[in-house]
């Protein structure tokens, strides 16, 4: 799964998730994306579960971008564990998305087959998403 090499501190609060992606917000390098309608976080397994579903569905003829990074870590207790004594053990990683954010970006392949492409991926990811194309036009995923 991604995860970062380094982290300057292992375990941090959980922060806000108010406001909107400003940037990252526009197509930079692919002809189709995907975008974050409603802040959330999306794990590490989310994000390769939905590259996976991208790749299969183009059979590897198209260029794809990932522009979401886990850098976040999660951590949890273990079960049956009574309150107190600290903070829980980093489980896993996620990526702060926030309204407008671009997550995938895919290039190189007709409409029809990219926006049945990121429709799977939009089903593996736990965040409203909306099909976005160069061309101008916003498509409703």
């Amino acid at each position: 799964m991604l995860m970062p090499r380094k982290v300057k501190h292992r375990k941090v609060q959980r922060g806000n998730r108010r406001g909107k992606a400003y940037r990252g917000s526009s197509l930079s390098f692919g002809d189709f994306g995907l975008k974050a309608m409603e802040p959330a976080w999306v794990t590490d397994r989310q994000i390769e579960a939905a590259r996976v579903a991208i790749n299969r569905h183009v059979k590897r003829g198209a260029k794809l971008w990932i522009r979401i990074f886990p850098h976040k870590p999660v951590t949890k207790k273990p079960a049956e564990t009574r309150m107190g004594k600290g903070k829980g053990a980093p489980d896993h990683w996620v990526a702060v998305v926030k309204p407008g954010k671009i997550m995938f970006e895919l290039e190189g392949v007709p409409l029809a087959l990219a926006k049945r492409a990121m429709e799977l991926a939009a089903r593996k990811l736990s965040v409203p998403v909306k099909f976005v194309s160069r061309e101008g036009g916003e498509l409703k995923a």
